[in-house]
């Protein structure tokens, strides 16, 4: 099991690598007979509804939805991005708003700036966990060209830095508290998340917890009932919703 010293050894140079999922092959879910729609109870929406998970997720959606998609994601993973440029919208308001579907995200973080932008993410709270996180994959760029900037022995020196401190030096070079802050967080309470280590540590057993359970192969990967689906993109995703009865 991995600390947050051994995590944050991780060279800036690995930091900035891609990332790698199942390969693009069918497999996952078997068809099923279509779903009917289930209603939100009165003044509720689904696409609204979003709770924290016991496994240390946020979903999406009608807690007792039959078909329950699990994302393992990565802020730093550029076919996350991809993913959720193509699918959140559309998983929200196609499948989540049925009520046939619930869509939990869990992050499954890789390097000291995945997990800074991670936290980020989820200081608000299960509200708005979706939409930064989805904001967040958009500022992939920015966020890398900033990393490079700062090079590696300034990156090296802030996570030599006290625990409590290393993610709020390291989002202030990224300008992830900035960008943060233009989205609701507010610059204190983003220091404050990035500055409780029991919250990055938390991530990052989380992630080993998953890798052990579920043998994840890369980021990102995805769960539809429980059972692995083997491919990493939209069509394969959304082909294998509407074959568990998502249609």
């Amino acid at each position: 099991m991995r600390n947050l010293t051994t995590f944050t050894a991780i060279s800036l140079a690995l930091a900035l690598t891609g990332c790698g999922g199942a390969a693009e092959t069918e497999g996952g879910a078997s068809s099923s007979e279509p779903l009917a729609a289930i209603e939100a109870p009165a003044g509720q929406n689904w696409a609204e509804t979003v709770t924290e998970t016991e496994a240390g997720g946020f979903v999406m959606g009608n807690p007792d939805a039959p078909i329950k998609l699990v994302e393992f994601m990565s802020i730093t993973c550029s076919h996350c991005k991809d993913f959720g440029d193509q699918a959140f919208d559309a998983i929200r308001d196609t499948y989540v708003a049925s009520g046939r579907v619930s869509f939990e995200v869990r992050n499954f973080v890789r390097d000291p700036l995945d997990l800074s932008a991670a936290i980020l993410a989820r200081c608000g709270g299960p509200g708005p966990f979706f939409a930064l996180t989805k904001q967040a994959l958009s500022n992939q760029g920015p966020m890398f060209e900033k990393a490079q900037a700062m090079g590696e022995e300034k990156y090296g020196a802030i996570l030599q830095s006290a625990a409590n401190e290393r993610f709020v030096a390291l989002a202030e070079e990224l300008g992830l508290i900035t960008y943060f802050q233009q989205r609701g967080i507010s610059a204190d309470q983003a220091k404050a998340c990035l500055s409780d280590t029991a919250v990055a540590e938390k991530l990052i057993a989380d992630t080993d917890a998953a890798t052990k359970e579920y043998n994840i192969p890369g980021t990102p990967t995805f769960l539809i009932n429980g059972q692995m689906v083997e491919g990493t993109n939209w069509a394969i995703v959304e082909t294998k919703l509407q074959e568990a009865g998502a249609r």
